[in-house]
């Protein structure tokens, strides 16, 4: 069947920004004299909102590291921002096929920023990030809003789709179907996630979404 609605996760499924994410963390690290993490320790360790990470990371001044991090992200990540291959045209095929949405983990006003900057704020009827609800993903939250905003109930009939074991989790957080996208090697591979489904890539999700047995 075709889903009632697609709610997207952002970085690392539709959009690849983890330059930015990287040096705005690195900044906020040398500012503490802490070791700075490499591209691969980002990918490995960024899953949750500053609000959730930042306090282990920075303990008591965490706020202070917030403002560092989101400094140096916003002077260069819309520089650096990237779709990820074949997205653009999978988010076209999507869209005559459900509404869509995105719930991220990035910073609301970050990733609206970077919707409009790829010009793709017309595929969405929706898009949250950190900061938007009162709790962020795992918590359905955010879902639940955006579900709305697409007129449709949370129910296994609706799919989020993410790159990670922690957006699988908010997929059946709110009751939907969990749908990985890519090969989750930064996150322990495709098993360790235990996605509902699976697809290799947007191209692969396209085809899927296209085919004239689920329409």
């Amino acid at each position: 069947m075709a889903p009632a609605a697609i709610v997207f996760d952002w970085d690392n499924t539709l959009a690849d920004g983890w330059l930015a994410i990287q040096a705005g963390l690195n900044a906020a690290f040398r500012h503490f004299a802490l070791p700075e993490w490499s591209m691969e320790q980002v990918l490995a360790n960024t899953r949750k909102s500053m609000r959730e990470s930042f306090p282990a990371l920075f303990g008591e001044r965490w706020e202070e590291a917030r403002e560092l991090f989101m400094a140096a992200v916003r002077a260069e990540h819309l520089a650096v921002l990237r779709p990820l291959p074949g997205t653009a045209a999978m988010l076209g095929v999507a869209a005559t096929v459900a509404p869509l949405g995105v719930v991220s983990n990035k910073q609301g006003p970050l990733l609206r920023a970077e919707v409009a900057h790829l010009g793709w704020g017309g595929f969405f009827r929706q898009t949250l990030g950190a900061g938007d609800a009162v709790r962020d993903k795992p918590d359905p939250t955010a879902i639940f809003t955006v579900l709305e905003a697409c007129g449709v109930r949370p129910s296994p009939e609706a799919w989020y789709v993410g790159d990670t074991a922690l957006d699988m989790q908010a997929a059946r957080n709110a009751g939907l179907t969990a749908v990985l996208l890519g090969d989750a090697a930064h996150d322990g591979g495709v098993g360790a996630c235990n996605p509902d489904m699976h697809f290799a890539d947007a191209k692969t999700l396209a085809e899927y979404l296209g085919s004239a047995e689920i329409r």
